[in-house]
């Protein structure tokens, strides 16, 4: 092999995602710069290549090495990893020492990881990707550490392709300038940084000029997320560039936890509440996700009206029954247990054992219990079955497809066990506080959480379909237009929840093919820059962007082109106005909740499939014919 390419071996087993599959800007927009990520499945973390560890964070959470090539490699384990503050990781090696492919590099314990992080996910960075002249990324779903090809680098052979190391006396202009464009000193209550990337908890937000911020060279890129301005940098050179703001203003030296708390403060209950449903909700997005898109499938199989007038697909074909009994079958499972992934995420997200709120959610939906989707006929019919507690009369119903419920009893089912676990001695806490807990919770669960929250769940459904009934076309131009701009703040993570309520308690949702039809209309305005602008780095950005709107994630989209110029975002909102209107109007609904893009006509009930393709052509080339001509004229001069 020539010493200008090497073979980066992955430094941890497990199973292989895209860098635009990461939940975090910084590296799914690669202002790091390009690579893989992996979810791992044990933690470990090994050399990837023979070279010098550059650098080992103080958190231990990212390490940094240059291989014999030149090439530079960052391993960063978890997301937002920097707030645990070093606990649950172990560093075998430190900054300068020579490492060999397979070496020992970190150990970290990785369910803790699970419980107090973002994520475990663990992007594998090449961080000087200017000096490489090709980087080939392997195709396998899962790789095992010190073993299987993760990349493959070729360096160029130019001088002029390295980048020399500056000292940190050389960035106070550059601390200076990043000052300037967050609103001066006066804006900034505290700083810090991690491995890539400046932390600030800022006064105020609006102050912040973006476009002057992003036009310096040494700054890749920035973003808001959970309160906190975040300036991305690059590994070995962001703590320079702190220690430069620190040494040339007046802002002094802060911790992770005190930009963590002072975000935090800043929050109301709103935000903060609604943060909370978007940690509980965005793990078991997946596993919902899926489901539609397979009772989609289920739908087009057995629904008449499809392939034939009057009978459907399986009626004619019966050869297929069986096959879509088993789709349906796999696709219902994610909705019949819900309360168990709910319970599990809940759980987990409020410091409790996450297997304890499984078991919780599976209790809910025990078979010997009276089916929730049963209750509306037992009550009509006077057949609901009751337990008698002493003379006392409970209902005996099962909460399949209820949210609030496994909500409230998560939450409660938390606070036992931490309660517990504090004055219970080791030795006989795995006989005494897992038992009361669950026990408590679920006593409670029956006689007040489940029965409260059932009919506040109902009314909270009544009161949406009534809305719609009586307001169809209102309603519907009404949350086409509010769902972009709800994405922005992070509030549409508590549709989610209602789009569940909604199915659980009618079948259907009306909400989501709006959501479905917004993303599209994102993408839409995204491809329209890519074809009107000239600037090629915004034409390859536009591109993908756009076409990952249609297939579902609209924020690189929405946050990397459309709200940067505007005009293209309040096209797509026009557009999914309209097609918001038009669609409740004509009562479109879906069965599940599936791919919020082009996939999502799968998940629509087949009736309003002809309405939901018109809306689709609405948000495909209203939000395109105006963010074409408009940018024509802006972006080209």
């Amino acid at each position: 092999m020539a010493n200008n390419q090497e073979i980066i071996l992955a430094p941890v087993s497990g199973q292989v995602k895209r860098l635009e599959d990461v939940p975090d800007p910084t590296f799914s927009q690669k202002m790091m710069g390009d690579g893989l990520a992996i979810e791992p499945s044990e933690g470990k973390v090994v050399a990837p290549l023979n070279g010098e560890v550059v650098q080992v964070f103080p958190t231990k959470h990212a390490v940094g090495i240059q291989g014999d090539s030149g090439v530079e490699v960052l391993i960063h384990i978890g997301l937002d990893t920097v707030n645990m503050n070093g606990e649950g990781f172990e560093a075998k090696v430190g900054q300068g020492d020579y490492v060999k492919a397979g070496d020992s590099l970190i150990s970290f314990d990785l369910d803790r990881v699970r419980k107090q992080a973002k994520g475990v996910i663990t992007p594998v960075i090449i961080t000087n990707g200017d000096a490489l002249d090709a980087l080939e990324k392997t195709d396998d779903g899962e790789v095992e550490a010190g073993k299987s090809t993760l990349l493959q680098t070729k360096m160029k052979t130019e001088a002029e392709g390295d980048t020399p190391v500056a000292s940190s006396g050389e960035y106070s202009d550059e601390a200076k300038a990043i000052v300037r464009a967050l609103g001066g000193e006066e804006n900034i209550s505290v700083a810090t940084h991690c491995v890539t990337r400046l932390r600030f908890a800022l006064n105020s937000n609006d102050e912040v000029d973006k476009s002057k911020l992003e036009s310096l060279d040494i700054v890749k890129g920035s973003f808001l997320a959970n309160g906190q301005f975040q300036v991305v940098i690059g590994q070995g050179t962001v703590d320079k560039v702190y220690a430069a703001i620190v040494n040339e203003t007046g802002i002094g030296e802060a911790t992770k936890a005190d930009v963590k708390a002072a975000t935090g403060e800043k929050q109301n209950p709103l935000q903060r509440g609604i943060k909370v449903l978007a940690d509980i909700f965005i793990p078991i997005l997946p596993a919902i996700v899926t489901a539609g898109l397979l009772m989609g499938i289920n739908n087009i199989l057995a629904n008449p009206g499809i392939f034939y007038d009057e009978q459907s697909f399986i009626d004619v074909h019966q050869e297929w029954a069986g096959i879509a009994n088993m789709i349906n079958i796999i696709a219902n499972t994610a909705f019949t247990f819900l309360p168990a992934l709910i319970g599990w995420s809940a759980v987990k997200r409020f410091g409790g054992n996450e297997l304890l709120g499984v078991v919780l959610g599976l209790i809910m939906v025990h078979p010997d219990l009276l089916n929730a989707w049963s209750y509306g006929d037992a009550l009509e019919e006077g057949t609901i079955p009751t337990w008698n507690l002493f003379g006392w009369e409970i209902d005996k119903i099962g909460y399949q497809g209820q949210v609030l419920p496994v909500l409230f009893a998560s939450w409660l089912l938390a606070k036992i066990e931490m309660f517990l676990k504090k004055r219970v001695i080791d030795s006989l806490q795995l006989l005494i506080v897992a038992p009361i807990a669950l026990l408590v919770t679920g006593f409670l669960t029956f006689i007040i959480i489940g029965p409260v929250t059932f009919a506040i769940g109902n009314w909270i459904t009544d009161g949406l379909v009534a809305l719609f009934d009586q307001y169809a076309v209102l309603g519907g131009l009404v949350y086409g237009a509010v769902y972009a701009p709800l994405v922005i703040t992070g509030m549409h993570h508590t549709f989610l929840a209602v789009d569940l309520q909604l199915i659980g308690s009618t079948g259907t949702t009306f909400l989501w093919p709006i959501l479905a039809l917004s993303n599209i209309a994102q993408g839409s305005a995204a491809l329209a820059i890519m074809l009107a602008t000239k600037d090629e780095k915004l034409k390859g950005l536009s591109g993908t962007s756009g076409l990952s709107a249609y297939l579902g994630i609209t924020e690189p989209a929405m946050f990397g082109v459309n709200l940067q110029y505007k005009f293209p975002f309040i096209a797509a909102v026009i557009g999914s106005t309209v097609a918001g209107g038009f669609i409740t109007m004509q009562h479109v609904q879906a069965s599940s909740v599936g791919v919020g893009g082009v996939p999502g006509i799968l998940s629509i009930v087949p009736g309003g499939w002809l309405a939901f393709g018109i809306g689709m052509a609405i948000v495909i080339v209203l939000p395109f014919a105006i963010t074409y001509f408009m940018a024509l004229r802006k972006l080209n001069k």
